[in-house]
């Protein structure tokens, strides 16, 4: 095998994981074409990705720079669910699918670190208001309106959207809802093919709905996993002590809405956690923009981790997270697309955003986040912010078969120029050709497998027509 301009240390760290791989047999190499006999598309198969222009590994012991970035003929090899080798001319095991990556992109798939798949139902909804004029406007409006079967419906489609645009890993904070609608929208999630991490809250009296909806709907799903969330303040330092706990005897992480108003500042949300012990690694900020200094070096030396969300914050006028102050003292962030106010599930846009942003505002081309720190919040930073890099977030051999192939060969895209940066400037969910999540295959040459996105949007489409009925009804009434 020729493996130029790569050391000794990076070709053993790609094959040292795979040792069977060069004694399986090198089949005749071709396009894995739909309905091949014995090929289930969406399938979880022994799979080659041939010839990739561009990988980014995020793993820099692979490849160049901070985002291990290999380019020209890369061979990116899938087995067992897992990334079993990357490198060039690798020899594709006996009955493996191989697919053409000449001309692509691949990377780590995207990790979302907050959303509510369940606002699809209110897409553009309240888009005069703030945030509190959302909540109370949409959000707080519709969710009591949505029976379990439509909930299904709004999740589905929403996760589908998300997995369409790259994104293979996600967290979703769910509001207090009853056990049996909490059951549709697990099986929402599963059924899209989505790693998802289910982040329940529920009002202090239904607080053990939270360890059972664990039990019995997440701990049976191997890409499913749990976090406990709430609203933090002052005024409920009770419940968020008993948050804290039930987050603590479930060995989960506690996710919280942390400063995303100006006015959340007056039930100190920061003095909250710090006085319930839950100020630490196992918690997860959404928003943090309204921080003071010294809350952000708090933030750092207490290893919290915070999900920025850009284009919300822009929607609801919120502000903007300190992120280059944040970056300063060390803290973790990845990014989030925060439900019903960004309004479409593109982590493309979010990391132009996130990019765009922190330029305008310090008039500095060269603050954090970069481009290749924001590819790595999208990525890898994500994983790390929730623990799971040790199992996605790069294309480290051994991780997680979580993949995505992007072609540049289009309109929004080409021509190429500096390919990393254009994934974050040009990239659209359009150029997403395939996703994988733990090996199986759920977007294949541009349209996701076994789904029919007319039904999805039909469903969703009726069950949003009962939830404005039921919304008008009441205000009539």
């Amino acid at each position: 095998m020729n493996f130029p301009k790569w050391s000794r240390r990076r070709v053993l760290a790609g094959l040292g994981s795979v040792p069977l791989a060069a004694a399986a047999g090198v089949p005749a190499r071709g396009r894995e074409g739909p309905g091949a006999p014995g090929q289930e598309p969406g399938g979880r198969r022994t799979t080659l990705l041939r010839g990739a222009d561009l990988v980014l590994t995020m793993d820099p012991e692979l490849g160049d720079g901070p985002l291990g970035t290999l380019e020209d003929g890369v061979d990116v090899l899938l087995q067992d669910g897992a990334v079993a080798a990357v490198g060039r001319t690798l020899d594709a095991p006996a009955g493996a699918r191989v697919m053409d990556a000449g001309g692509k992109l691949v990377l780590p798939g995207f990790v979302d670190l907050h959303n509510h798949l369940w606002q699809s139902s209110i897409r553009g909804g309240c888009s005069a208001q703030d945030l509190y004029g959302w909540l109370a406007g949409c959000n707080r409006a519709a969710l009591p309106k949505i029976d379990a079967q439509d909930m299904y419906r709004f999740v589905h489609l929403a996760a589908l959207d998300a997995l369409q645009a790259g994104v293979t890993t996600l967290v979703d904070w769910v509001h207090p809802i009853p056990y049996d609608t909490s059951e549709r929208y697990v099986r929402a999630l599963d059924d899209a093919g989505l790693r998802f991490v289910y982040a329940a809250t529920q009002g202090a009296a239904d607080l053990d709905l939270v360890p059972r909806v664990k039990k019995d709907f997440l701990d049976p799903l191997p890409l499913a996993s749990a976090q406990v969330s709430v609203h933090a303040g002052m005024s409920a330092r009770k419940e968020l002590r008993q948050f804290h706990e039930l987050a603590r005897d479930l060995g989960v992480m506690l996710n919280s809405h942390v400063l995303e108003h100006r006015g959340d500042r007056k039930d100190d949300p920061i003095r909250a956690l710090r006085e319930t012990g839950a100020f630490g690694p196992d918690l997860l900020m959404n928003h943090a923009i309204h921080l003071t200094d010294e809350e952000i070096a708090l933030t750092g030396a207490h290893d919290v981790r915070v999900a920025h969300c850009p284009l919300s914050n822009m929607r609801l006028a919120s502000g903007i997270m300190p992120l280059p102050a944040l970056h300063r003292h060390g803290v973790r962030a990845g990014l989030g697309h925060d439900g019903g106010t960004n309004d479409t599930s593109d982590m493309f846009n979010v990391m132009k955003a996130a990019v765009g942003l922190q330029r305008a505002r310090h008039e500095d081309a060269s603050v954090h986040p970069t481009i290749p720190a924001v590819l790595r919040m999208a990525t890898l930073g994500g994983a790390e912010c929730i623990g799971m890099a040790d199992r996605v977030g790069s294309l480290t051999p051994g991780k997680r078969a979580d993949v995505v192939v992007l072609d540049p060969g289009t309109l929004n895209f080409a021509p190429r120029f500096d390919w990393t940066s254009q994934i974050v400037l040009n990239g659209q969910p359009p150029n997403v050709s395939e996703v994988f999540v733990d090996g199986h295959l759920r977007k294949h040459r541009g349209r996701l497998v076994h789904v029919d996105p007319s039904h999805v949007v039909q469903e969703a489409e009726r069950a949003a027509a009962r939830v404005r009925a039921a919304t008008h009804a009441q205000g009539a009434a």
